[in-house]
């Protein structure tokens, strides 16, 4: 398959909002960006007029919703000539309630749609014929989620794994992709980070890019099944 232009994971995130929660949308569209490294730390946000305009929602709104999250400590406003709204250099930590249960069904369902979608995307992600930019945007997240310490691990992860669906090309996947990885996400912030699962799971990232890289799809998506099915079931000794 020829390859295209890479799938841009702010095009998925910063999607139109439903006008019937329009500010809370806005929130949680400019938290899920941030959260999963879409935007990184130092790293200014779209112009408001670009982001109201991709997000359907009105200046006014979007202004609110920056707002709370500056006074939650995830951005600040600059003025002058280089300003804008710029993501903290340090951000809040998530708050974890480590071990606790939560409703099995809901588990599994987050579980199985990551599964799914990720295996996919990996797969994918090796039958396209990637660009050099294709491949360097693999390397460039791989090295920064290897590179991360364990305050920055999560959003650093989460790019990494954003950064798979994108060379797929497929607008649609990297949204499905983001959606679920927040979800789980929710989850991994309810249970302790443990240094030798980051460990692994940077030899698994390693060689699910590997095989992405060498276009071997099947060992593409069997190199992120064992990653997924590690963290899942970490998961389930925590939580179920």
């Amino acid at each position: 398959m020829e390859s295209t232009s890479v799938v841009n994971a702010g095009e998925a995130l910063f999607r139109p909002v439903r006008t019937g929660n329009a500010f809370e949308e806005t929130v949680e569209r400019l938290l899920q960006a941030i959260r999963l490294g879409v935007v990184g730390a130092g790293e200014r946000l779209p112009s408001e007029r670009e982001l109201a305009e991709r997000l359907g929602v009105s200046r006014v709104t979007l202004r609110e919703a920056i707002r709370a999250l500056s006074d939650a400590g995830y951005v600040e406003s600059r003025r002058g000539r280089y300003g804008g709204t710029f993501v903290n250099e340090n951000l809040p930590g998530p708050e974890r309630s480590p071990g606790g249960k939560v409703d099995p069904v809901a588990l599994e369902d987050a579980l199985s749609l990551r599964y799914v979608l990720e295996t996919g995307a990996a797969e994918m992600a090796a039958a396209r014929s990637l660009s050099p930019a294709d491949r360097q945007h693999l390397t460039g997240t791989l090295a920064e989620a290897a590179g991360a310490d364990l305050d920055d691990y999560r959003r650093k992860d989460s790019r990494l794994h954003l950064a798979i669906a994108e060379v797929t090309a497929s607008g649609s996947l990297t949204t499905a992709v983001a959606d679920a990885r927040s979800r789980v996400n929710q989850l991994l912030d309810r249970i302790p980070l443990l240094p030798p699962n980051l460990g692994h799971s940077n030899t698994q990232h390693e060689a699910i890019v590997d095989a992405i890289l060498a276009g071997d799809a099947p060992a593409a998506r069997q190199a992120m099944a064992e990653h997924i099915e590690g963290t899942a079931s970490l998961l389930r000794a925590f939580l179920a």
